[in-house]
């Protein structure tokens, strides 16, 4: 019997967060190739689905994509090939972009397109929001999104139910969006314990090995108690001094 197969794109029209990106390593590692390596019974490796991931971005990038980091990665397609196209994934996953970044029609129209299919989740992470909002895919429906940037999204896109201020990750329908960052890690396990393409024991070894997916839904702190930290830091930094390297003394 063939083993099934799961189809995911990571969308990269422009240069993202490696953090936001990062997260799609643990659907990998619940993949029947990367368990295989894993010393581990061989009836948990056999219910694990093989995975395929595709890097896409625009055909004028000529396939390289900068990260933050000052990494560099070479996109497997662009918008325009036929592997990639809607109908062809089972999930697209949007890492955050620069909040100031924009994007031309065929970028948006194509995501657009795979949020139309119902076969087709968008998995949007940290800034990926606003690359979604500008698509159309936030009107009307419940979202996450940074919890610092709330405004500015709400401000973009004034359709949208925005949540992120108390939800780390929230689903509407094939919509999926988490919080900043590492939330993405998050995002990516509560999707993945829907069971919808990974069943859950496969799932459950992944997250465990990965040492993520623990942390709850709604976010420990209030956003009040977050902006005040996030104000005490700043204020803090006002009066540190920089320690010169011990090397330019």
């Amino acid at each position: 019997m063939s083993k099934s197969q799961v189809n995911i794109g990571v969308f990269v029209p422009g240069g993202v967060q490696l953090l936001d990106l990062a997260c799609v390593d643990i659907f990998f590692m619940m993949s029947h190739e990367y368990l295989s390596a894993i010393p581990i019974p061989k009836h948990i490796i056999d219910l694990a689905p093989s995975v395929k991931i595709a890097y896409i971005t625009t055909p004028e990038s000529k396939s390289m994509v900068s990260l933050t980091a000052d990494l560099n990665i070479r996109a497997t397609h662009d918008i325009t090939d036929p592997e990639v196209q809607p109908g062809r994934l089972d999930i697209i996953l949007v890492p955050g972009p620069d909040p100031s970044a924009t994007w031309e029609r065929p970028v948006l129209d194509f995501l657009a397109a795979h949020s139309k299919c119902e076969t087709t989740d968008v998995l949007s992470v940290c800034t990926g929001i606003l690359l979604c909002g500008a698509a159309g895919l936030l009107d009307g429906r419940e979202a996450s999104g940074p919890r610092g940037l709330q405004d500015m999204i709400k401000k973009r896109h004034p359709k949208v139910k925005l949540v992120g201020e108390k939800y780390r990750w929230v689903q509407d329908g094939n919509l999926w969006s988490s919080g900043g960052i590492t939330n993405g890690n998050d995002l990516v396990a509560a999707y993945a314990r829907t069971g919808k393409h990974f069943p859950s024991a496969v799932a459950e070894i992944a997250l465990k090995m990965a040492d993520v997916g623990d942390r709850g839904q709604f976010y420990s702190e209030s956003q009040t108690t977050f902006t005040l930290g996030m104000v005490w830091i700043i204020m803090r930094g006002w009066f540190t001094k920089r320690t010169p390297s011990p090397r330019l003394q």
